[in-house]
């Protein structure tokens, strides 16, 4: 789950889009290089000049480049009263580099049709640069002034304070949002995972400029980098590229430790009055890490629990038989110290107890039971066969090759993973099921005024 400085709308900008954006914007969204299938495309481990490494998927016959990298850290690095650092950064560092102010510098993004941005996640802190060749250096020189010379003027860093703040204001009337931010309170109590990760409005004051420049010195570093690139550009002169942008960073980060975790157990249930006409429900509960053998398994039997729409039991015991929500879901998150299974539901207050009961006892059947053999199958199907769906656009692919990468895999990744989920069983499949699916674990989290439900918080 990623928190962008952007969430509840988009961050208004003094300029408008220009022509050349808007042509460049339709052409990023619509261009589908021929790279063919997953399995298909060559990803080489290469190495700039300065020791560098970063993977690389070369298509020539369109004239873009996509850029994806990552520091390792996230918001988990915020310290102490300033939760929310890392995401108030993510909408500081196109506000303004080097000599260029902020509007200078907004202008020259618009002029050449670049794109950047940036993410915070629990772990890591992402990049986000796709630009047309023609347009490459000058693309590349805005990105190195962004990463390593930060103006943070303070009218940018007022401005970008009060747009968080009304974020925050606007979240705290979204149950789906509170619902979320008070799992992770309640599930990750004392740990770093458990804090906001957009801050409130009191550590959002606190944030000042200082606060912003030691995050990016102590978490921008060549040690904890990960970058991928796809796109119009071969392997030497990304090396070049990579030394532009990112050797002037400090060699090592500086990062505070994070304990590797789980959500508490014995189950927990609050509940957070709202005045709204339904009720939002987050559950979920630990799951194995991303490198456990078992973690495939696992996210298959989250597909066929909940995190395949229709095709889900979830879906069809809690919508089709009973008509008690328009939609219930789940999905497997693994973070870097932590692993889970959550869900979400939304229904009416009257209705959401009974809701609960059935996800509660589907969770225990299929933990008795397993999954049908016609369930696990069209799981394993769909997955496999949506699979290439992921590398469509070359944003796309960087995009999967850097999850790939920060998850500790190797390239050879995109070829064994449907081999992975063929090979899982149905024994597989309910052993898996009986460990991971224990409902007296289950933490969850109500917003709205809910009907003859325990637990207000």
């Amino acid at each position: 789950m990623l928190a962008s400085a952007r969430a509840g709308g988009l961050r208004p900008h003094p300029n408008h889009l220009g022509p050349a954006l808007l042509a460049a914007a339709l052409l990023f969204a619509a261009v589908v290089p021929p790279i063919g299938p997953a399995h298909a495309m060559q990803i080489q481990t290469i190495k700039s000049p300065g020791g560098i490494e970063a993977w690389l998927v070369e298509e020539h016959s369109v004239p873009l480049m996509a850029l994806k990298f990552a520091f390792e850290g996230g918001n988990a690095q915020d310290p102490p009263g300033k939760e929310g650092l890392a995401n108030f950064l993510t909408a500081m560092l196109d506000e303004g580099a080097g000599d260029l102010t902020s509007s200078a510098f907004q202008e020259l993004m618009e002029g050449i049709a670049m794109r950047m941005s940036y993410e915070d996640g629990r772990d890591a802190f992402y990049g986000n640069f796709e630009t047309l060749t023609v347009n490459r250096d000058k693309a590349v020189e805005l990105l190195r002034l962004a990463l390593n010379k930060p103006r943070f003027d303070d009218d940018a860093v007022e401005r970008i304070r009060k747009q968080l703040l009304a974020n925050l204001i606007y979240d705290e009337r979204d149950p789906e949002k509170v619902a979320a931010r008070e799992w992770y309170a309640l599930a990750f109590e004392g740990h770093s995972y458990g804090r906001p990760a957009n801050g409130t409005a009191a550590t959002i004051g606190a944030i000042a400029r200082a606060d912003l420049e030691t995050y990016r010195k102590r978490v921008f570093a060549k040690s904890n980098l990960r970058v991928t690139a796809v796109g119009d550009i071969d392997a030497a002169t990304l090396g070049k590229l990579l030394d532009t942008v990112f050797g002037g960073l400090e060699a090592n980060a500086d990062l505070v430790p994070v304990s590797v975790t789980s959500p508490v157990n014995g189950g927990r249930q609050k509940v957070i009055e709202m005045n709204v006409p339904q009720s939002v429900a987050v559950f979920g509960l630990g799951a194995m890490p991303r490198k456990h053998p078992d973690f495939m398994t696992a996210f298959v039997l989250n597909q066929l629990i909940g995190g395949g729409g229709f095709a889900s039991r979830l879906m069809e015991e809690v919508r089709e038989k009973r008509g008690l929500a328009y939609s219930v879901y789940t999905y497997m998150q693994p973070y870097r110290h932590a692993s889970i299974l959550s869900g979400g539901v939304a229904t009416r207050n009257e209705a959401l107890a009974q809701t609960l009961e059935v996800i509660r006892a589907e969770l225990k059947h299929i933990a008795l039971e397993g999954p049908t053999p016609q369930e696990l199958d069209n799981a394993k199907k769909f997955l496999v066969g949506s699979y290439a769906l992921r590398f469509d656009t070359s944003a796309k692919i960087a995009s999967q090759l850097l999850t790939i990468l920060m998850d500790g895999f190797g390239p050879d990744y995109v070829e064994k993973r449907n081999g992975w989920i063929e090979a899982i069983t149905l024994d597989d499949a309910r052993r898996v099921a009986k460990s991971l699916l224990a409902t007296d674990n289950l933490i969850v989290t109500i917003v709205g005024k809910p009907a003859n439900t325990a637990g207000k918080g």
